[in-house]
């Protein structure tokens, strides 16, 4: 067991450097590499592979309630992005502009999407002419470029992938509808599939999308006790549409705007499940995304038989499952520490004894928990066992969270808690800008939702000490 110990120490303890222990895990779990681009990173096959188990599931989901995927052009012109003032504003930070094909200046310049409201308001100018024509519910997969100042493999990154809808209705109502429909879709998702808890919210105005009526969020906590917006979903009103001139003619023949919606969620939620499950020994991947659910390591592997017969299990168990059997001449110790660093949910370990007893023996990577199981058993136990890894890492990250979870009644108890207490703080807020902006700069603490399942955690906003209008808020520090 000496190898597993020195691949176990190569992993600086998240107790020890958080950052650096992040760091440590998406390299040497091989999710991704530094390439030669200012912070943009080459996501390599293992982390590629976690992205598109991620996106199987979620395309599925969206097709599932009538969306369609479109392919939008990677530039925006100029005079096209200006047409949403608030939109223009948000972003003008963040975009990179192309101003040269080839060897010739460009006429008017292009910007590399940091996201596409534009250019689907543009299209459905083109393509909306009667209610007949509603809804439209498109989705695309693609890669955006913010230019940010400060990178971090999948936190932040100058380009990142993600999904990003984009929906018109009939009415506000309707509209209204799918933001808040969409939003379930990502908790559900995050809850069920990644075992990630996470509270469902709006945003302040302070905190909405650029051009946005309103944003709706759901926000995760990390081991380090800061936040992850791990989703999002908008509501435009038809600001978008007046820009655009985007009409149709209603039931009456009446010339109308339609109503907008756009959400989505990126390759950072990559970091949030590293964050969320990982240990000192590396990755603890929930099964649904896992890229190889059972690794098979064969014991003793050289006698009689043994390769034999984990090649039979994997071929079994290939049918339902992403099985794969590791028959190098590593030392099962060794294959161990590698596996438990992929976050691998469950390991089988099959050896001459085993084989005579016609069992084998499985271990949960989320609490290293031993299992001997019958190989005539195995397909119909691993389900099970498999769950039982997505409960275990669920309700883990949940107590977890309520243990990190504190209330202020006041400003100085705000402080104090932001100082000593990672974690998320539950403060009454009046509403008003000035308080959300004074509790920015002196606790350090951005809103992180106003949630849905509101609470009366005290009589007076946590800031001014007025007491109406009293909404509960979650704070916190975040990604």
């Amino acid at each position: 067991m000496a190898e597993q110990k020195k691949m176990v120490e190569a992993i600086t303890s998240m107790d020890e450097d958080f950052a650096k222990w992040y760091t440590d895990i998406v390299k040497k779990a091989e999710l991704m590499d530094y390439s030669s681009v200012r912070g943009c990173m080459i996501i390599e096959p293992y982390g590629y592979a976690i992205w598109e188990n991620i996106q199987k599931i979620l395309d599925g989901r969206f097709k599932e309630l009538g969306h369609e995927n479109v392919a939008m052009p990677l530039f925006i012109p100029e005079s096209l992005l200006q047409k949403e003032k608030d939109h223009v504003e948000g972003f003008a930070p963040e975009v990179a502009w192309v101003t040269h094909g080839g060897n010739e200046k460009l006429q008017e310049r292009l910007c590399v999407r940091p996201t596409s409201e534009t250019l689907f308001c543009d299209h459905y100018a083109n393509v909306i002419h009667s209610w007949r024509d509603l809804p439209k519910l498109y989705n695309q997969w693609c890669s955006v470029v913010r230019w940010e100042k400060t990178t971090r493999p999948f936190l932040r990154s100058v380009e990142f992938h993600w999904q990003e809808g984009h929906t018109m209705h009939a009415t506000a109502e309707e509209a209204m509808q799918e933001t808040e429909q969409m939003l379930k879709v990502y908790a559900d998702f995050c809850e069920n599939d990644l075992a990630i808890p996470v509270i469902k919210g709006r945003k302040t105005d302070k905190e909405k999308f650029a051009g946005a009526e309103a944003t709706y969020t759901i926000e995760a906590l990390m081991h380090d006790g800061k936040a992850l917006q791990s989703g999002t979903s908008h509501y435009f009103g038809d600001g978008f549409a007046r820009a655009f001139d985007v009409t149709f003619q209603d039931k009456e023949n009446k010339t109308q705007y339609p109503h907008q919606t756009s959400w989505g969620m990126s390759t950072r939620i990559i970091g949030g499940i590293i964050m969320t499950h990982g240990d000192d020994n590396g990755l603890v991947l929930p099964p649904a995304i896992a890229p190889i659910q059972v690794i098979i390591v064969p014991v003793a592997q050289h006698k009689p038989g043994v390769l034999e017969k984990a090649a039979e299990i994997e071929a079994e168990l290939k049918k339902n499952f992403r099985v794969k059997t590791d028959s190098s001449d590593q030392s099962p110790g060794w294959k161990f520490a590698q596996y438990e660093m992929k976050g691998v949910p469950l390991r089988l370990e099959i050896g001459p004894k085993d084989i005579e007893k016609n069992q084998c023996v499985i271990v949960r990577r989320d609490n290293r928990e031993k299992t001997f199981v019958p190989l005539d058993e195995l397909s119909q136990r691993l389900p099970e066992l498999l769950e039982a890894v997505r409960k275990g890492m669920y309700d883990k990250a949940y107590e977890r969270r309520a243990q990190m979870t504190y209330t202020a009644q006041d400003m100085d108890e705000l402080k104090e808690l932001a100082d000593t207490k990672p974690g998320l703080i539950k403060a009454m807020w009046c509403g008003d800008l000035a308080c959300e902006e004074q509790i920015k700069n002196d606790a350090g603490l951005s809103s992180r939702c106003i949630p849905f399942e509101q609470e009366q955690v005290g009589c007076k906003c946590v800031c001014c000490g007025k007491t109406e209008g009293l909404r509960m808020v979650y704070w916190g520090k975040a990604y």
